[in-house]
């Protein structure tokens, strides 16, 4: 895990508090990246549950996220993809099938 992906565990997690946070760095992906080159930040995709985020937005729950990582979104992130949920949100939803006989 490089310092910078950890350094995003830390901050999420003492934010968020989260039951499952899973980040991954696709930076090597973009190397070369107008954006990339311009900033020097990574390319992060987070997955992340939270008790926090009951009762908000998609957008609310992006900017505790962003908020939650402060700086780092101008110094060491260049583009983060969020998936951010609930608990109850990440249970897989039962798809009963009904018998039509």
């Amino acid at each position: 895990m490089s310092e910078r992906t950890e350094t995003i565990r830390q901050c999420l997690e003492a934010a968020l508090a989260p039951s499952l946070l899973d980040i991954i760095d696709d930076s090597k992906a973009h190397e070369g990246h107008a954006g990339q080159k311009q900033s020097g930040g990574g390319h992060f995709h987070v997955t992340i549950v939270s008790e926090a985020f009951a009762g908000k937005s998609s957008v609310q729950r992006h900017q505790m996220i962003y908020r939650a990582l402060g700086t780092l979104m101008q110094t060491d992130i260049h583009a983060l993809r969020i998936r951010a949920m609930t608990p109850l949100e990440q249970q897989p939803q039962e798809n009963p099938i009904h018998d039509s006989q």
